[in-house]
């Protein structure tokens, strides 16, 4: 059975990021869509992402091995899981359906963190332009997704991005950084991000925690 959902393609999603809209489920069994474009928007300054120091000793640490877009499916499961306070999901059918065609197209990204080999946590998002707008993330095991998200901000500062777009504000995402903005505010900085584009690729793959550390807390020294 179709839905109006169905209507939509990558290039329609492409477009509605473009224009600050985002699409949502109201949970994994309903086949429709939703548009959201809040009049409050959550976003990360990248100069003003905050790295505590367990953060830091966690990073330097490297107990997990930190991967990028190797396992876009495996994320997106992640971040559909059920937990405490979050029984529900919004992302269903169509919503893997589109996004994975996005990732195909190399408009997707994910960062994930692996342990023996064993997914334990990641985000993705969609970058347009010299803008990353993050989706959802999850972990399996602690500070896996804090420490996705440092190597996700320093590989956006290597790359040139200017907007790190979180659509809604969490107080777990206000402890790391992110503000809330008006809709009129956070549109001028999309509009800004839209005219420069970012290169995801400019980080190498290799780059050590000391560099990742650098880049995310804006330290001048960063090189790599």
């Amino acid at each position: 059975m179709s839905s109006e959902s169905d209507a939509i393609t990558p290039e329609i999603l492409l477009r509605a990021y473009a224009a600050g809209l985002f699409p949502m489920a109201d949970d994994a069994d309903d086949d429709d869509l939703s548009w959201f474009d809040p009049s409050r928007r959550g976003i990360f300054p990248l100069d003003g992402f905050c790295v505590s120091k367990s953060l830091a000793k966690a990073i330097k640490g490297r107990g997990f091995d930190i991967r990028v877009d190797s396992d876009f499916f495996g994320v997106l499961a992640g971040c559909a899981e059920s937990k405490p306070g979050r029984e529900k999901t919004w992302i269903n059918r169509r919503i893997a359906e589109l996004y994975g065609a996005l990732f195909a197209q190399g408009y997707v990204h994910t960062v994930e963190a692996w342990r023996d080999d064993v997914l334990v946590g990641g985000l993705y998002g969609v970058a347009i332009g010299g803008a990353f707008c993050g989706e959802s993330m999850f972990h399996r095991a602690t500070d896996a997704s804090k420490i996705c998200l440092t190597y996700l901000v320093a590989r956006l500062k290597r790359g040139g991005f200017s907007l790190l777009d979180t659509q809604f504000i969490t107080p777990h995402l206000a402890s790391l950084g992110a503000v809330e903005i008006s809709r009129a505010a956070y549109r001028r900085r999309l509009r800004a991000a839209l005219q420069a584009p970012g290169d995801f690729a400019a980080l190498a793959a290799d780059a050590p925690p000391e560099t990742i550390l650098e880049l995310a807390r804006g330290d001048a020294a960063a090189k790599w």
